[in-house]
């Protein structure tokens, strides 16, 4: 099974897109972008330094971007990455990429939307001084409590023994000067404190321009970095980027999801390196992909077609309820004919840690169960096929 993961924010370097622009079609796609965003996305991922590019405001654009056309070189038509990908994903900013990807929103919603992201989130920046920095290694639950006693946020729990600390420059000193035992802290280049109560001011404007966006249920499974869990309303998906501007990214759970639903191959897209990075450790026996220039096209070419299915496309006639989260599902067996509700409960999924409902997102008439009361279910497997009411 493959899956597609979309970086975040400071995963961005110096002239990343510069071999991209080779790609025939690619420059003037990403100078429509740039129209759309209202900053010149061809210059900042080809000649601009770092500092200029650290900018939150030029970072979250270029990034989105560059993974929405890089994946056009990947699967020249949507229909293929749909048919291809068992499940997408995308660490912080990242998760805008990955919904439109998978169908969400069109690509120029996206970048509307994480135009406004960049430059709300760089406002809240600039009202105080707070920055972010990674700690490397240690006890996961001490570093926890370390980060929480120098009045910090764990903003990002990214596995393979790293966690990411948010908060003013002034805790992040303390923090530098007594970290976790058997821990390095190191800062980022990012310049605020995302995903943290900083940024609070950036949610509720942000709230305004989702109500605003027409939206589709995505065509692949889509594991939320907000909670692991696979989302599969269109709603639910933009109500979740945007809390997620304020709220810490649990990017450990998404991996647990990949494992469980039995990822093979993982395919890192522009400007990619991070997230495989840390598969590496949390996904062993995965074969992994950075896809960083045009180079390496036919590798990944060659994944798709060893790693992707032909029967993973959501079928649009038919409405599926899917599984959250793996577990053992409860629900009482409702009637072949029986109308569901928009909303409404139609399961349970208990885990190790704790109980999940799930709801029925669109309502329709049962068509039937695909799962027994008790069975054991994995993260985006269908539960329940509902017939659209009046279709």
């Amino acid at each position: 099974m493959l899956v597609v993961v979309c970086p975040g924010q400071g995963s961005q370097a110096p002239g990343f897109l510069s071999p991209w622009l080779e790609v025939p079609g690619f420059r003037d796609r990403l100078s429509w972008l740039s129209a759309v965003a209202e900053i010149d996305l061809v210059t900042h991922g080809t000649t601009s330094d770092a500092a200029t590019i650290k900018d939150t405001a030029v970072a979250q654009p270029l990034i989105v971007a560059s993974g929405l056309l890089t994946l056009l070189s990947l699967f020249e038509h949507p229909a293929d990455g749909f048919r291809s990908v068992g499940a997408g994903a995308g660490h912080s900013v990242g998760e805008i990429t990955a919904a439109s990807a998978a169908g969400v929103m069109s690509a120029e919603q996206a970048m509307v939307l994480v135009r406004e992201r960049g430059r709300q989130m760089a406002a809240a920046s600039a009202a105080r001084p707070t920055g972010m920095s990674a700690v490397l290694g240690g006890d996961a639950d001490e570093v926890v409590a370390v980060i929480e006693r120098h009045g910090l946020t764990p903003a990002n729990i990214n596995g393979a023994g790293q966690v990411v600390a948010a908060g003013t420059l002034e805790q992040l000193d303390a923090l530098k000067a007594d970290p976790p035992t058997k821990a390095r802290v190191i800062p980022l280049p990012v310049a605020g404190a995302f995903h943290t109560e900083h940024m609070a001011p950036a949610v509720e404007v942000l709230s305004g321009y989702a109500r605003a966006i027409s939206t589709h249920d995505p065509r692949v499974p889509l594991v939320s970095n907000a909670d692991g869990q696979v989302v599969h309303d269109s709603r639910t998906v933009l109500k979740r980027l945007v809390s997620q501007v304020s709220n810490p990214v649990r990017w450990d759970l998404c991996m647990e999801t990949f494992e469980s639903m039995g990822v093979t191959g993982l395919i890192e897209i522009p400007p990619a390196g991070t997230l495989t990075g840390l598969a590496k450790r949390a996904l062993p026996g995965v074969e992994l992909l950075a896809l960083k220039t045009p180079d390496d096209l036919e590798t990944a070419h060659r994944m798709v077609r060893e790693h992707g299915s032909t029967e993973t496309a959501m079928d649009p006639t038919w409405r599926l309820v899917i599984a959250p989260s793996k577990g053992v599902v409860s629900f009482d067996h409702s009637v072949e004919g029986t109308v569901v509700e928009p909303g409404s409960v139609v399961a349970e999924i208990a885990t190790l840690r704790d109980r999940f409902t799930v709801t029925s997102a669109h309502g329709g008439r049962v068509i039937e169960w695909l799962v027994e009361d008790g069975d054991p279910v994995s993260p985006g497997q269908p539960l329940l096929r509902l017939h659209p009411q009046g279709a």
